[in-house]
């Protein structure tokens, strides 16, 4: 499978905090959500994926090209959202959109206009009196309006009501339906990723400590419920984190590893997360 970003052994040094031999790759045709705590290192990796800050070390690939020798070239097709709005309070969509027509090459107004449409944003409106919502709704307008391959989103659907998410994710599922385009997604909405998402990349204090197929963590991954004297029994190498309480313990296992008649239940995306950092020491 052609994959649209690859990045290799990508490092990045601050005082007290460092991006560490970072690794992943995203397929055409897919969804990667990208997760971790705040300050994990989730909006460090996606300025140096956009070009924005400079790398100490490894690689960036976007597209088959090197993304700082080839950054105007990459940036023609992508979109990006951000989270908030990045136009001025004073301007309309349709100020926007005559913008827009000057920047990107292949930029389509009817596009633009049909997304307006869709998502039901006033022409004449000006951005300071546009809702968190209607914000989010324009900045994905704007995105999907030049023909852009890959979506970069940096928390493009926190702090919006259910509704509003629901909405714009059928359209990022809309947008990778001819398996040429790809969406990279940074967001603290698991339940958003487990909806969408083909693959799950998890940052945790400057290192990926999975990056996997979604359906791959659902299905390998289990919540082992037991009595403390039972926990006490089993080979601890094969349990990955643990909880425990005066009820018992809960702990995450892969499926298959585990031999006798235990309880194990479905793990969420969430669990794994919590259960590979949080998780009491074997």
């Amino acid at each position: 499978m052609e994959n649209i970003v690859e990045i290799r052994n990508l490092s990045k040094k601050y005082d007290g905090f460092s991006l560490e031999d970072v690794n992943f790759s995203l397929p055409k045709g897919c969804i990667m959500g990208f997760v971790g705590e705040n300050g994990a290192g989730k909006s460090t990796t996606i300025k140096l994926m956009l070009n924005l800050i400079r790398r100490d070390s490894g690689e960036i690939s976007i597209f088959g090209l090197d993304n700082s020798k080839h950054d105007h070239q990459i940036k023609e097709d992508i979109g990006i959202v951000f989270d908030g709005s990045n136009f001025h309070d004073n301007m309309t969509p349709t100020d926007i959109n005559k913008v827009m027509k000057n920047i990107y090459k292949n930029w389509e107004d009817a596009k633009f206009y049909s997304y307006l449409e869709k998502f039901n944003l006033p022409l004449k409106k000006i951005v300071k009196e546009f809702s968190r919502g209607m914000n989010m709704k324009l900045s994905i307008a704007v995105a999907l309006s030049h023909h852009a391959k890959l979506l970069i989103l940096d928390e493009a659907t926190s702090g919006l009501d259910p509704i509003v998410r629901d909405e714009i994710l059928d359209v990022f599922l809309d947008f990778i339906q001819d398996e040429e385009h790809s969406i990279f997604i940074s967001t603290h909405i698991l339940s958003d990723l487990e909806k969408i998402a083909d693959y799950i990349t998890f940052i945790h204090k400057g290192k990926i400590v999975f990056s996997e197929p979604k359906d791959n963590l659902l299905y390998n991954y289990g919540i082992l419920k037991c009595s403390n004297a039972d926990f006490e029994k089993i080979n601890k190498k094969i349990i990955i984190g643990s909880r425990k309480s005066q009820f018992g313990v809960e702990a995450l296992v892969k499926r298959g590893n585990l031999k006798g008649d235990y309880t194990i239940d479905n793990a969420s995306i969430e669990d794994i997360m919590l259960f590979q950092i949080r998780g009491e020491s074997k």
